[in-house]
């Protein structure tokens, strides 16, 4: 079987999206299917050109077995609404160009970026192909919920399209069964709907004594650390918690924010002003330092804005830290909550509730018995969600689609 394959977003870029794709294709070609991905080159969040790569228009390259196909696109940072989407229009038009000059017997986009179903929609009609849509977020809802961009015809456009996608995947593969009921709710069969979640990688994550050396090097040794690793976005609420960290009076917790993104200039500004000492800054590290990043932590720290739209999704970031035995400190409602509650893998607390948060900080730190109880259940957490069974269910999925 030969999978076309275009995603924005793919090693060495480090963000849940390109993980989860690289590690699909993996599994898929270990299966024996011949996989071709088609993205462009690694500029995110920054919008820059990650050194040793060139913005050229086409460049062909062999990833652990993955044939990897680079093309020219608009870059931007991810800030901002018109910049990006001339980069998700520009990165459609050329990646539908180079995918009409490779074989597919399926070919399979990646939502969000949203734009790249132009192209996925394109090569099955020329192709004759059926065309799988994975569906990550709830794009363009998310726009709305992070006030990225004010309510027009524009936004109500983009939802129209959003719809007509959907009608016309031969199959979409959601990450969390709330996306399915929304589009059923929206008039999309169910039958044609599949869900496939996140979930981690247990061959890179495996529980790990602290990195003694790191430790020192972030000055945090005898700390009970708390880890926030991923993008500083809009959607992640990272200055109320900086605010939230202002209040904490003990000085043994210390806040460890790995990433950039579109707010990170603006959390750390804010840390500086309300004179933070107990939070360390770092630039994001390429995937395979993520467990060291992991290892000298004592909690994962998962938050998102309060919204009703962030009840649907789950974040990646609670499998890896859950495959490396690290209790969840989760700030999200819904599907997160259940998945966390269910396996007692963390402890929750009400998105940007000060009072709320402070006190499972407090909880997860003076209460050994409990925090042991949470590492099993992340034990449990990550059994679950072993990233190489879900992504042969995925491969699945793609099966029937072409039969």
């Amino acid at each position: 079987m030969n999978i076309v394959f275009l995603t924005d977003n793919f090693p060495p870029e480090v963000n849940a999206p390109a993980t989860r794709g690289y590690e699909h294709c993996q599994e898929w070609i270990r299966q024996g299917a011949r996989v071709t991905v088609i993205t462009c080159a690694p500029n995110f969040p920054s919008g820059r050109v990650y050194p040793g790569y060139r913005n050229r228009l086409y460049r062909k390259e062999d990833m652990d077995g993955i044939t990897v196909v680079r093309v020219w696109s608009y870059m931007a940072p991810n800030a901002g609404f018109a910049r990006r989407v001339l980069d998700y229009a520009s990165f459609a038009f050329t990646g539908f160009l180079a995918g009409i000059f490779h074989k597919a017997d399926i070919v399979l986009t990646t939502s969000p970026q949203f734009f790249t179903n132009f192209a996925g929609l394109g090569l099955s009609v020329l192709k004759r192909r059926p065309w799988v849509f994975e569906l990550r977020d709830l794009w363009p809802e998310s726009i709305r919920t992070v006030g990225a961009m004010r309510e027009s015809k524009v936004l109500d456009w983009l939802e129209a399209m959003e719809l007509f996608f959907y009608r016309k995947a031969s199959r979409v593969v959601a990450v969390t069964p709330a996306f399915k009921r929304n589009l059923v709710s929206r008039g999309i069969a169910a039958e044609k709907i599949e869900v496939v979640p996140n979930g981690a990688n247990m061959q890179r994550f495996t529980p790990l004594p602290k990195d003694q050396a790191l430790e020192a090097e972030l000055g945090v040794s005898g700390k009970f650390v708390i880890a926030y690793i991923g993008t500083h976005g809009l959607a992640h609420s990272l200055e109320f918690i900086v605010r939230s960290v202002a209040q904490l009076p003990d000085t043994d917790v210390h806040f460890l924010f790995v990433g950039d993104g579109a707010e990170k200039e603006r959390v750390v500004q804010v840390a500086r002003e309300l004179g933070v000492k107990n939070a360390t800054f770092v630039p994001p590290v390429p995937k395979d330092q993520v467990g060291r990043y992991i290892s000298v932590s004592d909690a994962a720290l998962v938050p998102l804005i309060k919204a009703e739209t962030f009840t649907t999704v789950i974040p990646s970031k609670i499998f890896e830290s859950a495959a490396m035995r690290k209790p969840i400190i989760l700030g999200v409602e819904g599907q997160a909550q259940e998945i966390v509650e269910e396996h007692g893998a963390g402890v929750c607390f009400e998105p940007e509730n000060e009072a709320d948060f402070l006190r499972q900080v407090r909880r997860l730190k003076d209460d050994p018995d409990l925090y042991a109880q949470l590492q099993n259940g992340c034990a449990r957490l990550a059994r679950e969600y072993d990233r190489q069974k879900l992504a042969g269910e995925m491969l699945q999925v793609l099966q029937k689609a072409i039969g």
